[in-house]
């Protein structure tokens, strides 16, 4: 496999998780605040709220029998720091630096053919 269809297939497969994590939420009673949100120091996969409480959400997903680690294993200290440093530029952007804020990460494992089939909530992972 040549790597652009590698790339590919990682967009895909983070695409998907994305969409299962949102589904989830939304089930759930979150309010999505926005998707995918980009500034110059990363990427906020999904910003959700619930009432009084603004949430900053990870997603990872692997399909089963990956050999790379699980996809909670795969956010480690410096993914961890630079989300809350995308976050604290999200906060001071929209003027929301009083909120009360939390991270949670959302792990979706898929079958071969690309469909959720296990998805794990932790919320204040981090």
């Amino acid at each position: 496999m040549n790597i652009d269809m590698k790339k590919n297939a990682r967009q895909l497969t983070g695409r998907i998780g994305e969409q299962a994590a949102e589904r989830y939420l939304l089930l759930n009673g979150y309010e999505i605040v926005d998707r995918n949100w980009r500034c110059k120091t990363g990427e906020i996969d999904l910003i959700v709220s619930k009432p009084g409480l603004l949430i900053f959400v990870e997603v990872r997903s692997r399909h089963q029998g990956d050999s790379f680690g699980t996809a909670a294993e795969s956010v480690d200290e410096r993914k961890q720091r630079k989300v809350r440093h995308t976050a604290e530029f999200y906060l001071r952007r929209y003027n929301r630096t009083d909120s009360a804020v939390r991270f949670d990460l959302i792990t979706v494992e898929l079958n071969a053919r690309n469909q959720a089939v296990k998805l794990d909530h932790y919320r204040n992972a981090f």
